[in-house]
């Protein structure tokens, strides 16, 4: 039987991860996330994590330099990382953000910094 237990989270309550993001919503199959007013940053080391993420810009800048391509992101934009792609973000101004993982990020650890 399929649960079909409605799930609200509220922003005064959501559970924050070691990397400053808002956890919004998760389930067993897909999470969101929110990156609000994020600072710049200098490049980060590339990663590749064994989850799928999509997301969407709501303001600011930032690049993603994805298997060797560098993708501009402004307000507008929005991006896929596969599974297993090597990629970082460098954060040029103060970014906010939407991302949803699949499957869920903070399962077993995996998105700690």
């Amino acid at each position: 039987m399929t649960d079909t237990t409605v799930k609200k989270v509220s922003s005064a309550t959501s559970p924050r991860g070691e990397m400053g993001q808002v956890y919004l919503a998760s389930g067993k199959r897909v999470s969101m996330r929110l990156w609000r007013d994020e600072p710049p940053q200098s490049d980060k080391p590339a990663v590749r994590r064994d989850y799928e993420t999509v997301g969407y810009v709501i303001a600011g800048k930032a690049e993603l330099v994805l298997e060797g391509q560098i993708l501009r992101l402004e307000p507008g934009d929005s991006w896929l990382v596969p599974a297993g792609a090597e990629h970082s973000y460098r954060i040029l101004e103060p970014f906010t953000a939407v991302e949803a993982t699949s499957p869920p990020a903070q399962v077993h650890g995996r998105d700690e910094a």
